[in-house]
């Protein structure tokens, strides 16, 4: 398992890769796995490094990473769900919850986008209560404010 550390508007974050693809995205001040290595950017850490300079410059919209998902097999479902939500959107974790066949799942889904391994790449920050209030993420509700204005001034063009 290899590491390396993008600066970002958010704050610093630590991508780590293992052979099969993206594994985690940290958010700044998150402890890495044991045995991770911080390496020069290579490969897919260089490809991730890239796209996520992309994506906070405002030149990318969705992610082409492979990424090697360790969850359940519901928690990996309710994660690739996550990359349909589009760039700008939002939805509530119920229609999450719907979208995954799970329709009675909300909270479920709540619970598995709060242990999302790969945030921002699979965006759970896109994910919202039925109200319309922001709820819940592991970076704190002031990145993930961040996050959904980044992305609606991106698409507003300023």
């Amino acid at each position: 398992m290899a590491m390396t550390q993008v600066e970002t508007p958010i704050g610093l974050l630590t991508v780590v890769a293992g052979p099969a693809g993206v594994q985690q995205i940290l958010f700044d001040g998150e402890q890495p796995p044991e045995g991770a290595t911080h390496e020069p950017a290579e490969g897919v850490l260089e490809e991730a490094a890239a796209q996520l300079r992309q994506y906070f410059a405002g030149d990318r919209t969705s992610f082409d990473l492979p990424v090697d998902l360790r969850g359940t097999p519901f928690q990996q479902k309710a994660w690739l769900a996550l990359a349909t939500i589009p760039f700008g959107e939002t939805i509530s974790y119920g229609e999450q919850a719907r979208r995954v066949g799970r329709p009675t799942a909300a909270r479920a889904i709540g619970a598995a986008n709060g242990r999302n391994p790969v945030p921002i790449v699979l965006p759970c920050h896109r994910v919202i209560g039925a109200s319309g209030e922001l709820t819940g993420f592991g970076g704190g509700l002031d990145t993930k404010q961040a996050l959904l204005e980044h992305e609606r001034r991106v698409i507003a063009g300023s």
